[in-house]
Order: structure tokens, then sequence, then C-alpha cells
């Protein structure tokens, strides 16, 4: 597994992920207009985004990050702490790992556990996190993320942690295991081949403009 020892969230996280697919943005990738024939606008913002670092050698991502995702990442030690307690195990911490075989693919984990084993936390409003826990699943969204990190930490599971703490305390903790789909981890990884030859063939058309 190759890993970049850097902080997440630090300016040297910010520019070591700049230019690279990450596993967070997956679903931009795999993004698909009404219909499915065609790429959706998310899926093209985010390719404009890699041009745009590659050709600045800058990050391009919105410095503004909204009320709920930084309570989340607030809230993220401490959901941390609670699935360590709850399970017996201890989370690794690491900056980035790189895709095994592809350069510019990487995945910024929310924690490794042991040797097989990895982790997705979320910690959502209160409604989201009972519904979740209800249906007693991984939510279908979060699945392309997980899968993607799997891949890229060379990893046999995944645990999604959802983490509420402002519910009584037996149901601050949802915890679902995603074992790893190695037919669906083909098919993000075809995906991601296509998107980064797309971001290199129009920088080579920008580069040919403006010559």
């Amino acid at each position: 597994m190759k890993i970049i020892d850097v902080l997440q969230g630090s300016q040297e996280w910010k520019r070591a992920r700049a230019r690279k697919v990450t596993s967070s943005r997956i679903s931009a990738v795999l993004s698909r207009a009404k219909g499915g024939k065609s790429e959706g606008t998310t899926r093209s913002k985010y390719k404009a985004q890699l041009v745009a670092e590659i050709l600045t050698g800058e990050p391009q991502e919105a410095a503004f990050a909204s009320k709920p995702t930084e309570d989340g990442k607030e809230t993220e030690p401490f959901a941390r702490a609670a699935y360590e307690a709850a399970t017996g195990v201890y989370v690794d911490q690491v900056g980035i790992v790189l895709h095994p075989t592809i350069d510019r693919y990487s995945a910024s984990p929310d924690g490794l556990v042991g040797t097989r084993g990895m982790m997705q936390i979320k910690c959502p409003l209160p409604h989201t996190h009972i519904y979740w826990m209800l249906a007693g699943v991984v939510p279908t969204e979060h699945e392309p993320q997980m899968q993607s990190e799997m891949d890229c930490a060379e990893r046999d599971w995944s645990d999604f942690v959802s983490y509420c703490p402002v519910l009584p305390p037996a149901l601050r903790l949802f915890v679902c295991r995603l074992p790893r789909d190695d037919k669906r981890i083909q098919e993000i990884t075809a995906e991601v081949n296509v998107f980064l030859r797309e971001v290199d063939e129009i920088i080579e058309r920008l580069t040919r403009k403006a010559a």
C-alpha cells in the first residue's frame, strides 16, 4: 500500500491530492445525464477541475465548506472513538492512499482497521442517521466511494459508520459492513481510466489551441 503521510485537510494534503481522481468524488466520475447516454454536469465540472489543477499546478476545490460539512469534520474523531469502543479495535489514520496501478487515482480513508479492513465515517442529521439505522444496510449513495477506497487501499471490507451525538447514547452509532466487490471495482476502475484519458485529451486540445 502506497501512502502519502500528510494531515487530512491541510494545505499539503490538498496539494498532494490535486490532479488526481479521489474516491470522495467517484460519484462525479460515474455521473450520467438523464437517460444515461452522456455524461452528467457533475462529471464534466469535475473533469474541468482536474484540467485546471494540472494546468495551474494548484488545488481547485472550493474553499467554502457548508456548516453541516464543518460540523461533520469536528464530530468525526468522536465517531472514530465510539467505533473503537464498540468494536474493540484500533483505527489507524492515514493521509492519502495511492491506487496500486493508476498513478492519478487516490483515496483519503477515514481509517484503516487491522490489515484487511477500513472504515467510512458519516456524521449526518438525526433523521438521516435514523433512516440509515432502520434500513440496516450501507446506503447506496456511499457504496461507490467505499468500493473505490477498498480498491486504492487493497482492503477486503469497509465498515460504514454513522454517528449522531445528539441522539440517546444507545442510538448514536450505526455500523454496517460492506464486503469488497471485485466486479464492481472493475467497473469503477474502467470509468476512472476513461475519465483520465478524457482529461488528457482536453489538455492536449487546449495546449494546441494556446500554441
